[in-house]
């Protein structure tokens, strides 16, 4: 094993892992995924889980923004070593899971230094063991922090929509992830579908260029109805599953995650 240099990250498939673990991922901004982390994380909940939500979009964290929370603990004091990750953990009771809110403004967490990096990851890897199931959002693209952090994670969702632009990034990310660790559980999920049949068609698309020219296949994972509900509920600040539970999105939601559990 190679020992990764203070300006390089160290190589995702020799890191720590969880299986319970589940990232968000997606190639681009605008897909909806840190709302998807959070229904996610909420559904897992009522389903049981005992949960925690990280918040990895380091720089750019938006989950506490999306709640309406102000918490005193975050990211930042985890970066900086004044407390542990455990102790940034915060309790949202309405949605009955923890959350680990990131630092939104702070270019300083998206230039970590390689090895603290790492290190962060591995921490992922030991809080997941107080959890049934742990959702680390991701921050959009494919810099080295998405890399490395994506690495503690057992489970992948990728999130595309049917915009062209976010099919062609979300191959971007499947791409280097499957370069970086061959053996990545890669799924997807397509978000802001106008019905299933345009879900099936997206994901078919997707399919067609990781089978041709990666030789892989992600099994699609889910399908996320369009629906105005969604919005409504991020300019409240309120999660869909409480306001609008029987809503088109929410009832898709909870089958990503009798999928993922089952």
């Amino acid at each position: 094993m190679t020992t990764a240099t203070p300006a390089q990250a160290p190589r995702p498939a020799l890191l720590a892992k969880a299986k319970n673990v589940v990232a968000v991922a997606s190639g681009k901004g605008g897909v909806g995924k840190t709302w998807f982390s959070i229904t996610l994380s909420h559904a897992l909940a009522r389903a049981g889980r005992k949960t925690l939500l990280f918040d990895g979009d380091l720089g750019l964290a938006n989950v506490d923004i999306q709640l309406g929370l102000t918490p005193d603990r975050d990211l930042g004091g985890v970066i900086t070593g004044r407390i542990g990750l455990m102790q940034a953990a915060t309790r949202y009771e309405e949605g009955g899971f923890d959350i680990v809110a990131g630092r939104s403004g702070t270019g300083s967490l998206a230039t970590l230094p390689a090895q603290r990096l790492a290190q962060l990851g591995s921490e992922i890897v030991d809080v997941a063991k107080q959890y049934d199931q742990v959702v680390l959002d991701l921050g959009a693209g494919l810099d080295r922090t998405v890399r490395v952090l994506a690495a503690s994670a057992g489970t992948t969702l990728v999130i595309t929509t049917p915009e062209p632009t976010a099919l062609t990034d979300a191959y971007a990310y499947i791409k280097v992830t499957h370069a970086d660790e061959p053996t990545a559980d890669l799924r997807v999920i397509v978000n802001m579908a106008t019905n299933a049949a345009e879900g099936q068609r997206t994901y078919g698309t997707l399919l067609k260029a990781c089978q041709g020219f990666l030789k892989i296949s992600p099994p699609l994972a889910g399908i996320i109805r369009r629906d105005k509900k969604v919005a409504e509920c991020i300019r409240r600040q309120s999660p869909l599953l409480t306001k609008f539970p029987s809503s088109d999105a929410a009832q898709d939601i909870e089958g990503v995650v009798d999928r993922l559990l089952g």
